[in-house]
């Protein structure tokens, strides 16, 4: 016990915890709010709150908990809404108490299936059984390793009943798990394996790879919210981890009724029951945003570990860097720029390198990737959280304002992001090295170009420099943007996306084409292209026949 001797927000001192541990949880005054230990100096420990700290007051007492922050990991963490500290959130009511005990799930029976026998060994990570919870994937509990004595038979198992003893150790159905330690893995699997979005200028030109982390930086009203959530719903993952940090309660609503409507297209199930969301609103207490960005990823090595690939989306950040500036002021910490403490990068490098495709120590193969929002104020790229997030993450995807005003859907600006594993996963793609080489060179032309035109008019171009406009229009319109609301724009499967860049760029070719042949450009630049235009809305089998129709159209021109 020790008693607490300053109350500053929430940063809290406590004199007298001898034997404390650095990143030691600890529980303060009456009410027993939970706290960390960040830093130690004989018996005076510096203790960061999870909660609000209204009414705690010196000498009060402060208590240890002989462990390090640590989430509570189970079969009912899919399909539930959970705070940072991963209590559930259901029936907590509209208001959370800090002096009212934490919401618990209710105790619950579920469907147990053994998977090993007894009286053999079961290696470390290896499967004991498993547990059906309608149309989620199936939950695996995992071994400890050693020789299993017993396992529960199959049926009806209580959540905090043991279903086997492995090693003379019981084994749960839960159990606690710090998050401030990586969980181990046999080996980091180096070779890239794309991650499905359905996003056409994601899996085209700015690819993530399964275990890749990605930053989406980008100001107000450019649309960074709807773009994690359309890849919350629509990516190839087995299980989505969604992490609202610090962000506004209305979107962290709309993001749990929105999962709660949709159709999980691989299982016919509701999209919720395979996504795990943690919400840490704006008016929450500002120190759980830390522990929200870790027991996230916590959560997703977890079902990593059972052999599933899982996407951690983190909106947003900033709002953690935000917390722990504050936090470093209060303690009274030297800032680097702008206020941040020095240690920033180091947190945020220390967040992405979780992410990562490995071989688990049971021999299965799953991923963590790792898609994180950065809110830059004012849109400034050059801002220290945004620059020292793109030191880290294998993937850009930036959003601009200008097209997010144009009403260009995704306004990820293709000039300024970047996908350092875009090559090799391509390459891996036939056809897709040059598919995706053409694109990008078109659209850098067209950039150039249409520099140039706003200084001399698009009308004293040359006609192959007009023709790169017109390329770059066509490409821009009729593939890059894409209507999140459309029944059928708003997934785009790769063999489509293949098969509309193809269609475009045999347009693109057939006007190059005629103007080398003398035609004149403008007499192509009047042309109407609506039909290749809203291929993307068309079904996939006339795409083929929108194409011939712009192409004959060309011809016509002649």
């Amino acid at each position: 016990m020790g008693t607490v001797t300053r109350v500053d927000g929430p940063l809290v001192e406590i004199e007298g915890l001898a034997g404390a541990a650095m990143f030691e949880s600890v529980v303060l005054g009456p009410h027993r709010l939970p706290g960390e230990i960040i830093a130690l100096r004989g018996d005076r420990a510096t203790v960061q709150a999870y909660e609000y700290t209204g009414g705690l007051a010196p000498g009060q007492p402060a208590e240890r908990r002989g462990a390090p922050l640590s989430a509570r990991l189970g079969p009912h963490l899919l399909g539930g809404v959970f705070d940072g500290l991963l209590r559930p959130l259901g029936g907590a009511g509209m208001w959370l108490d800090p002096a009212a005990p934490p919401a618990r799930t209710e105790a619950r029976s579920w469907c147990f299936t053994p998977l090993a026998g007894e009286g053999r060994a079961a290696a470390r990570g290896t499967p004991l059984g498993s547990v059906e919870s309608g149309s989620s994937p199936p939950y695996l509990v995992l071994s400890p390793g050693g020789e299993v004595s017993r396992i529960r038979p199959a049926g009806p198992c209580p959540s905090g009943a043991p279903v086997a003893v492995v090693g003379g150790a019981e084994v749960a159905l839960e159990r606690e798990q710090p998050v401030r330690r990586a969980l181990p893995y046999a080996a980091r699997l180096p070779e890239p394996v794309p991650l499905t979005t359905g996003q056409r200028v994601v899996d085209l030109l700015l690819p993530v790879s399964l275990g890749g982390t990605v930053a989406v930086p980008g100001g107000f009203g450019t649309g960074k919210t709807v773009l994690l959530q359309q890849i919350a719903k629509w990516c190839d993952a087995d299980v989505v981890v969604y992490v609202g940090c610090g962000e506004r309660g209305n979107e962290m609503a709309d993001v749990v009724a929105e999962l709660g409507r949709l159709a999980d297209p691989r299982t016919g199930g509701r999209l919720a029951d395979r996504t795990v969301v943690i919400a840490n609103t704006s008016n929450m207490p500002m120190m759980a945003r830390e522990a929200s960005v870790y027991t996230g990823v916590t959560v997703a090595e977890h079902f990593r570990d059972m052999g599933y690939d899982v996407v951690v989306i983190a909106d947003s950040t900033s709002r953690w860097a935000e917390a722990l500036r504050e936090l470093g002021s209060r303690r009274g910490a030297l800032p680097a720029e702008e206020g941040y403490p020095a240690d920033l990068a180091s947190a945020l490098a220390a967040f992405y390198e979780r992410a990562g495709r490995v071989t688990t120590l049971g021999g299965a193969t799953g991923s963590v990737t790792i898609i994180g929002a950065v809110s830059p104020p004012g849109g400034d790229m050059t801002e220290p959280v945004t620059a020292q997030t793109q030191r880290f993450v294998r993937t850009l995807w930036a959003l601009d304002r200008d097209l997010a005003y144009a009403r260009h859907y995704p306004a990820v600006s293709w000039p300024g992001s970047f996908a350092r594993d875009a090559d090799a996963m391509a390459a891996a793609v036939p056809g897709g090295a040059e598919r995706r080489g053409r694109v990008s060179g078109l659209l850098a032309e067209a950039e150039r170009v249409s520099a140039l035109a706003e200084l001399v008019g698009a009308g004293t171009l040359p006609p192959q420099e007009r023709v790169a406009l017109l390329a770059g229009r066509l490409i821009a319109e009729g593939f890059l943007r894409q209507s999140a609301l459309s029944p059928r724009d708003a997934f785009c499967r790769p063999e489509r996306t293949a098969l509309l860049a193809d269609a475009l760029l045999a347009v693109v070719d057939r006007c190059r084409s005629l103007v080398e042949g003398q035609v004149p450009v403008a007499r192509l630049e009047q042309l109407d292209f609506t039909p290749i235009l809203r291929a993307k809305e068309a079904p996939e089998e006339e795409i083929a026949a929108r194409r011939d129709e712009v192409l004959a159209a060309l011809e016509a021109s002649r």
